[in-house]
Formats: C-alpha cells, structure tokens, sequence
C-alpha cells in the first residue's frame, strides 16, 4: 500500500529534558504547514490533509506534543505551553524547517501564537482554531483550579466524565480517547500555564500584533466569544464552523480543511522557494 505520509521519531533534549517526538510529514512544494494539536489530540488530527485536493503536493508536518499520543518525556512534570513553545522550536530546527505556516488548535494555537510572537519571521501565517488569546478562553483549562485534585489520575478521570456530558458537538468523542492520548502527570502544568498565560500574558495584543496573516476559526457554538467583532475590525480573517463547537477536526473536518485551504491560497505569495525548505 503506497503511504501519503511518513512517520517518524525525533530524539531531542529540551533543557535537561530528553523527549521522543513522534511525528508524521510529507515533503512538497511550497512552504510546508505545521500543525499543533490541542490538548488531549494527536498529530492524527491532521492526516486528512492528504485527502483534500487544495493540499495536493503540499509539504507538511504534524506531531505529538511532549506527553500526548505517541511522543515520549522523561519528565512529564516539566510539561507546559513555554516547554511546548521550546520543544517546536527544536522540531522545527532539527528538521530544517526555517520558514512555514502553521494551524495550532486550542492549547497548539496558544503555542503557536508565542512561537510566532518569538519569531515572527519564520511564521508566513496563522491559523488559530480557538486558540487561548484572552481569559475567557480558558474553559477547559480551568478546570484545574475550579475541580483541583492532587491526583493527577483522579483529576484526568473526572475531566473526561465532564467532558464526556458537555453539552457541545462532539465532547463525548473527545472524551473516549481522552486517557489514551495524554498522561495524567502532564495535565496540571499544562492547564496551570495555560490559564496563567490567559489572564497574565498580554496575548491578545500579541495576536493582534503578529505581522502575518491570521485566521481565526471557532465553532458556531463559540460564536458569543466577546472578541471576535474586535479582531475581525483589526484584520484577521473569522472561520465560523457550522455543527461545531471547540472540536471542528471531530464535528465538521470538511468545512476546516475547505476554510483552511481557501485562506492558505489567499497567502500563498508568502510562500518562500521550496529549494530552502527540508522535511527528511
């Protein structure tokens, strides 16, 4: 059976910390598009994109965070947003990787946006599905202070009963997976940071300063977030995804690769010469 992707694993240290990246790309033309799942998804979010013709040829790259899916931490306490902003930047260097586009949801979009906010030239744009960019962003996440648990097992396991009853598309299919997909000693420093770079990291002024395109895509049933009037008048381009809430990779993966597609080609002119670019 001929594969449209490969797969592969990445041996890094970060700090003091030694991680196993398993991840999944293709080589292309163009600039390649790198994609950060949310928290308690995989890099197995993204490998529809070889189904959809917009993307034909189109290099790309997707992986497992530190403590999710297949990848592999010698310190899951160490875990956080500066720790996942810090293991990209390892990724993307170790694979040559110096100028691309990236689509990050919910925890990966709030990665992504102080990844490009750090260096805003590598990054030609910005796909932000319902990344965190201001406090109210933080219904997950919370969670760890609403529901605090110094279990960390108890605490994952409740987590995935109340998202297993949220009333929103696709919760209960999030749910199901939720203990295979991410350690339990990861969570609290992940949320933790997460909520505290919500309230305390000025992220919608970096958001909103980033010289790239930027697209924001929410789910219609995240259309009441108060902000989305504000940045619209400042330049981002809005994705409402119908039949969606938080998840459109789950409730409606169509629609998100047709809107990712259509803005994609809008920016195209930012693409760089793909002789620079190496995904091997």
């Amino acid at each position: 059976m001929e594969t449209e992707f490969s797969r592969t694993t990445l041996d890094l240290k970060i700090g003091d910390v030694e991680v196993q990246i398993a991840a999944i790309h293709r080589k292309g033309v163009g600039a390649p598009i790198v994609f950060l799942h949310g928290f308690g998804s995989t890099k197995e979010d993204y490998a529809d994109i070889t189904r959809y013709a917009a993307f034909g040829g189109r290099a790309f790259l997707a992986y497992d965070a530190p403590g999710c899916g297949e990848s592999v931490c010698s310190d899951l306490s160490r875990v956080s947003i500066p720790f996942l902003v810090e293991t990209a930047f390892a990724v993307l260097d170790h694979l040559g990787i110096q100028k691309f586009h990236i689509v990050g949801h919910s925890m990966g979009g709030l990665t992504a946006l102080l990844l490009a906010d750090r260096d805003t030239a590598r990054v030609l744009s910005f796909v932000d599905i319902e990344g965190n960019i201001a406090p109210e962003d933080c219904f997950l996440s919370r969670q760890v202070f609403e529901y605090g648990d110094e279990n960390a097992e108890r605490f994952l396991a409740d987590f995935v009963e109340r998202a297993r009853h949220a009333p929103a598309h696709s919760s209960a299919l999030y749910a199901a997976s939720l203990h295979h997909k991410v350690r339990a000693d990861a969570v609290r420093s992940i949320f933790q940071s997460m909520v505290d770079l919500s309230d305390h990291g000025n992220l919608m002024t970096r958001f909103l300063g980033l010289p790239c395109p930027r697209m924001f895509m929410y789910g219609e049933e995240n259309a009441s977030l108060s902000y989305l009037d504000d940045i619209a008048q400042r330049g981002v381009e809005l994705a409402e995804i119908p039949y969606c809430g938080h998840f459109p990779m789950y409730s409606n993966p169509p629609e998100m690769w047709r809107r990712i597609g259509s803005f994609l080609r809008l920016t195209a002119a930012y693409d760089q010469n793909p002789a620079t670019q190496r995904l091997s």
